[in-house]
């Protein structure tokens, strides 16, 4: 007698396996649209803000000192600035985040 395994049934587990493993794999995370457009949203979002403040600012200086335009041109225009300033680092922080995950699913290369 030989204890010699049968081929077919090592194929058969090897094959079971691997399914099994498959199903246990997390899913990529795709990007959706829905996300898409809520990181569009934020950047909207942060250069709005960005130019309220420096409107108000501005605005509220004025008032306080009299001097109407004075104070609200510069402080709308470093307000934008601002704004500008940060969606650029929320459009790099995203770059980062998507290129980290690409390199985790291996697609970096």
């Amino acid at each position: 007698m030989t204890d010699a395994p049968d081929p077919n049934r090592l194929n058969e587990l090897s094959e079971r396996i691997a399914a099994a493993k498959k199903q246990q794999e997390p899913k990529p995370k795709e990007q959706s649209k829905v996300s898409q457009a809520q990181h569009a949203w934020r950047m909207i979002i942060e250069l709005s803000v960005g130019i309220l403040i420096g409107v108000g600012i501005g605005y509220g200086l004025d008032v306080l000192f009299g001097t109407m335009p004075w104070f609200l041109v510069p402080f709308t225009l470093l307000g934008f600035a601002a704004g500008v300033n940060v969606m650029l680092k929320t459009a790099k922080e995203l770059q980062e985040d998507n290129a980290a995950e690409a390199a985790m699913r291996g697609e970096g290369e």
